[in-house]
């Protein structure tokens, strides 16, 4: 199975990089001119996407869309015309930002065509964005992201959120996601050999999401004001969480594992794992081992929890990064756990992640980078796609 994590790559932890992103996908050229715009752009090949509002709290007319990404040589962004151009450090204006901004329709839904490319669907409510071109490690334009955990980022006190996709002749790859932060409620619907929903909030739950974490212990700082719910990893880095929140639960695991076999499932076949000499090692279609991942790399599901995208090394880690999340590593011996009442049942899990899963009407999100792990992620692909539609739903 194609995931978020394979496509999209590095997308989430580079977002706030003056280096940007480097994601799968090739060129096609410009799109059609967005509905509504009456400026004409050149055609290409392309997919409509339909940007639906249905918010309640903010009108088209304060609603804007930046649709960045790379088409597999460069970063680019889609035009208001609906052209797809390349970054460049001439784009910063006399305030030293990009205005890659594309306005919705004045009434109703708005529709562009989107081109093959991977990247971010981004919506800004009551201000626009600022997107930094900048010059890369090679040389190469780029664009730093809007980082809204860091509170001395431009985007700071914007209201924004975004979606991600990979389009490209294989099919349409997109999710939701709240790896980052967690803002404004989006729904993605995408049309082709089927019709798919995901990331569709319940009634309300916008604010309990809020208050979920507010109210979890040691979550409570990640919640900023009315404007978003930051994820704990970022938490870590501007001191509103505990760096050493997972500890306890790392400690236990091992300690268990040192007297029993943890077994560990995926596509290449069964691992089999013990604890020795403070490693977690593992014996199976290949010899791999594991030191005790610090709270960091959990949350991150980064340093010893890394996963390469080699077959084999890569999905052990992803299973153990998700079973920490969920705290189910030491409870359940045989992973990846599959029934989801078993999740989150202890006092150190990442609540975070908890509260996401509980608002969706389809029990599916992305409260960390592992979350596709049995297939828990609000992420949908369609080999066959025809449309796709993203809708900011109900406050």
């Amino acid at each position: 199975m194609i995931t978020r994590r394979s496509l999209l790559g590095g997308l989430a932890a580079g977002a706030a990089t003056a280096s940007g992103i480097a994601l799968a996908g090739r060129a096609t050229g410009a799109t059609a001119p967005a509905a509504g715009s009456g400026r004409t752009g050149r055609a290409a090949a392309g997919m409509p996407l339909h940007l639906v509002n249905n918010s309640g709290a903010y009108a088209n007319s304060s609603v804007w869309i930046y649709i960045v990404g790379n088409d597999g040589t460069q970063q680019v962004h889609v035009t208001p015309e609906g052209e797809l151009k390349p970054v460049a450090l001439a784009d910063n204006g006399p305030d030293g930002f990009t205005d890659y901004a594309i306005p919705l329709a004045a009434a109703g839904n708005t529709t562009l065509q989107l081109p093959y490319m991977s990247g971010r669907i981004y919506t800004a409510l009551g201000g626009k964005l600022k997107f930094k071109a900048v010059q890369d490690g090679n040389g190469k334009a780029a664009l730093a992201y809007p980082a809204g955990w860091v509170s001395g980022d431009p985007n700071y006190d914007v209201l924004h959120d975004c979606a991600e996709f990979t389009y490209n002749s294989g099919g349409m790859y997109c999710n939701t996601t709240m790896v980052d932060m967690f803002s404004v409620p989006l729904a993605i619907k995408l049309t082709g050999a089927k019709e798919q929903i995901t990331g569709t909030l319940k009634d309300g739950a916008r604010a309990k999401i809020f208050s979920d974490v507010r109210a979890a212990d040691g979550f409570g700082r990640l919640v900023i004001d009315d404007k978003r719910v930051i994820a704990p990893g970022h938490g870590l880095d501007s001191g509103l969480f505990a760096k050493d929140y997972f500890a306890p639960a790392v400690d236990e695991a091992w300690s268990a594992y040192a007297g029993k076999d943890l077994t560990v499932t995926t596509d290449v076949g069964t691992f089999t794992g013990r604890v020795s000499g403070g490693k977690l090692s593992f014996t199976g279609p290949k010899t791999i081992s594991f030191d005790k991942p610090s709270t960091r790399d959990v949350l991150f599901c980064d340093g010893t929890l890394a996963a390469p995208n080699d077959g084999t090394l890569g999905p052990v880690a992803a299973v153990l990064g998700a079973a920490l999340n969920r705290s189910t590593l030491t409870s359940q011996a045989h992973q990846p756990t599959t029934d989801p009442a078993a999740f989150y049942q202890q006092r150190l899990t990442n609540h975070y992640a908890r509260a996401m899963h509980a608002a969706t009407q389809d029990g599916k999100a992305y409260g960390f980078a592992f979350d596709d792990v049995a297939g828990f992620a609000s992420y949908i692909e369609d080999g066959a796609p025809k449309e796709i539609t993203l809708t900011l739903t109900p406050f």
